[in-house]
């Protein structure tokens, strides 16, 4: 499995930098924290395309080792919407939570020496569940999924 902090990295690294885009690597686990994102607000839209542009229809000609993502960040009075992105699961120590913890962390109390979300702020949730693999911690209470907690935005 790819791990994230290199998807983290970019990103942060990207909003701190003002750039308009960014590429990341196209793997199911990006394109679904990339998704998580966008839905949340933080990037205004994600594209599928190559290392050199982002054309869905220049990802289909292209080789696994070619294909990105891309997605456009998002400011607000010149100023990145996207402050942080961090990881919460390394390889060394990964965090799975349970139901009821899930809901401490998004209530406002720590949960496994984890901070609470803060306003604003999202957790995505890496469960079990084929249908909803890649979910965010809120909706993962929603629909009565526990599973490990792999990064934070904010």
């Amino acid at each position: 499995m790819v791990l994230p902090h290199d998807l983290c990295a970019h990103l942060q690294n990207a909003f701190r930098a003002r750039h308009r885009q960014v590429a990341v690597m196209h793997t199911t686990q990006n394109l679904a924290i990339m998704s998580i994102l966008l839905r949340a607000g933080f990037i205004s839209s994600v594209t599928r395309g190559t290392i050199t542009e982002a054309s869905p229809t220049a990802f289909q000609k292209a080789s696994e080792v070619e294909r990105r993502i891309w997605a456009d960040l998002k400011y607000r009075d010149d100023r990145p919407v996207l402050n942080y992105m961090g990881l919460i699961s390394k390889p060394s120590k990964r965090i799975f939570m349970k139901i009821d913890e899930l809901r401490l962390i998004c209530t406002g109390r720590r949960a496994q020496m984890i901070k609470p979300l803060g306003m604003g702020e999202i957790a995505v949730v890496h469960t079990k569940s084929v249908e909803h693999e890649w979910v965010e911690a809120r909706e993962a209470l929603r629909m009565n999924l526990d599973g490990e907690v792999v990064c934070r935005a904010r």
